[in-house]
């Protein structure tokens, strides 16, 4: 092999050594020691603090490049550095310099190496685009790292280094115990997703009960009213009614009927065993008592079927009067009845609810019918208070409402102590399915800063913002996509401090 071409392979080398002597000498988890926070660079040239930087054995500060970047120089070789995030995820844009004239980019190889709290080096190598060299990989948010930069040209090896400050925060233990700052760590959790949906708490239809007189009669009192709390067997109203008079009487006249011929079947017994009468006679008035006894049974059953119990003697009293009585406990939810009036025996006078059970009403838009199922658990609120109870789906309509376009699922609530009053409006929590994510966050724990849904991380006594893509949620923890990894730790309780700590700063940056 020649030397021409060995001389590429070794420059190579050559590189890789240096990029892992480099890597291995970053302490990955040391904050920047500068003591005034710089910024991004942008190509629209905001530069707006300092860092320190090598070129060979010589330290001074970078200079402002033709762009707007850092621009690193070593014996008139010069390369600027920049982000570039003009409506793309940000990059670097390497641009080269001979004694200040451009150099095409692929007249020189460079490689970047970054630093970041909690993460290992992230190494950036270049590719020719246009008139700069490109990075192969996003610069991802925070801009906040240490950054290592190896060139060679012409077979020379320069390296330079700076740092740069955003989002950052440094807070003594003490200082973050006053502050109230709970610290977590992200990890594994089970998320369970929440739908929740409107309704409205509605009767029991089961336990609601039309009452109707059963006899014609006229209304001679007026007992319960709409809204009113009645027991069972309580009287509602009191009417005087003509038919229930006959059928009392009837049975008055059964019972004395079937006690004349009783007394008359025992005398023609005797007479016939005795042998003084015809056995002829005997049947007669054995025939006549069982007579006697299904008349007044009859008169008895019609007399039950009212509610009145005929064992009870009215003679001497009102044979006309006639009570109407709750046949449930619960509330007068509907009167249709006056001081006054005639009644027929099916005129509905009263409706009366029990309201020891209600039930809700809930809407289902039809993409969630594929979510909510019978005997699935339901959280409900109100929302005009606090107070909630937890039911089950009993019932899910099988048609669509014509006008609404959704579903109605029902959830039986006890209601006992009688919080829930039918009218109310609610909201429904249903838990749509139980799924494992192999990182999360507490819910608490997200701040807005920015445009992003960010928390702090923790490293030793520093904090920096670390956006987040977000998933899954089911209001109390969130699944985290990117931006931390299991096991790392971030504020949780009270991050708010850390956020206006963040701002009392000034480490904030806005590109």
């Amino acid at each position: 092999m020649n030397k021409a071409r060995l001389k590429p392979i070794v420059i190579v080398i050559a590189i890789g050594i240096v990029l892992g002597g480099m890597i291995l000498t970053l302490d990955r988890s040391s904050p920047v020691t500068s003591d005034v926070p710089s910024t991004d660079t942008n190509e629209k040239g905001t530069d707006q603090g300092t860092s320190d930087a090598q070129g060979g054995d010589a330290a001074y500060q970078p200079g402002m490049g033709p762009r707007g970047g850092k621009l690193f120089t070593d014996n008139g070789f010069g390369v600027e550095i920049t982000i570039f995030e003009k409506g793309v995820p940000p990059q670097f844009r390497i641009y080269l310099y001979e004694k200040g004239k451009s150099l095409p980019p692929a007249t020189a190889n460079v490689a970047i190496t970054l630093s970041r709290l909690g993460a290992p080096p992230q190494l950036i190598q270049f590719m020719p685009e246009a008139d700069y060299l490109l990075g192969d990989q996003i610069v991802a948010e925070p801009h906040s790292f240490d950054i290592a930069i190896t060139a060679e040209r012409n077979g020379k090896i320069m390296h330079w280094s700076y740092s740069q400050v955003e989002g950052r925060v440094e807070i003594q233990d003490a200082m973050l115990k006053s502050m109230g700052v709970e610290i977590l760590t992200a990890g594994p959790v089970v998320i369970r997703p929440k739908l929740k949906l409107p309704g409205e708490v509605i009767f029991n239809e089961h336990n609601i009960v039309r009452v109707v007189p059963r006899v014609t009669g006229m209304v001679t009192s007026v007992l319960a009213h709409h809204g009113q709390k009645v027991k069972k067997d309580e009287v509602l109203a009191v009417i005087e009614s003509p038919m229930l008079a006959d059928l009392r009487s009837q049975y008055f006249v059964a019972k004395k009927r079937l006690a004349l011929a009783k007394t008359t079947y025992e005398r023609e017994k005797q007479l016939w065993e005795e042998k003084i009468t015809a056995k002829q006679e005997f049947l007669t008035a054995q025939e006549l008592w069982t007579e006697a006894e299904i008349a007044l049974e009859l008169t008895s059953v019609k007399l039950r079927a009212l509610g009145v119990q005929p064992e009870i003697s009215y003679l001497g009293t009102n044979l006309a009067h006639y009570e109407i009585r709750s046949p449930i406990s619960g509330i007068v939810i509907a009167k249709s009845i006056a001081m006054g009036e005639a009644l027929k025996e099916d005129r509905e006078i009263y409706t009366i609810a029990d309201v020891s059970t209600v039930w809700t009403a809930i809407t289902i838009y039809p993409k969630d019918l594929n979510v909510v199922r019978e005997g699935q658990k339901v959280v409900v609120k109100a929302t005009a208070y606090d107070v909630e109870s937890e039911g089950i789906v009993t019932y899910i309509s099988t048609l669509i409402g014509g006008q609404t376009r959704t579903a109605t699922a029902r959830v039986e609530l006890d209601n006992q102590a009688g919080k829930w009053r039918p009218g109310m409006f609610v909201n429904a929590e249903l838990v749509a399915e139980e799924i494992q994510v192999p990182v999360a966050v507490s819910v608490a724990a997200i701040q807005t800063l920015r445009d992003w849904s960010v928390v702090f991380g923790r490293y030793d006594q520093y904090f920096e913002v670390r956006p987040l893509e977000l998933g899954r949620s089911d209001g109390e923890m969130v699944e985290v996509l990117k931006g931390l990894t299991q096991g790392d730790q971030y504020a949780g309780g009270n991050s708010f401090a850390i956020k206006a700590e963040l701002g009392k700063a000034g480490a904030s940056h806005d590109h």
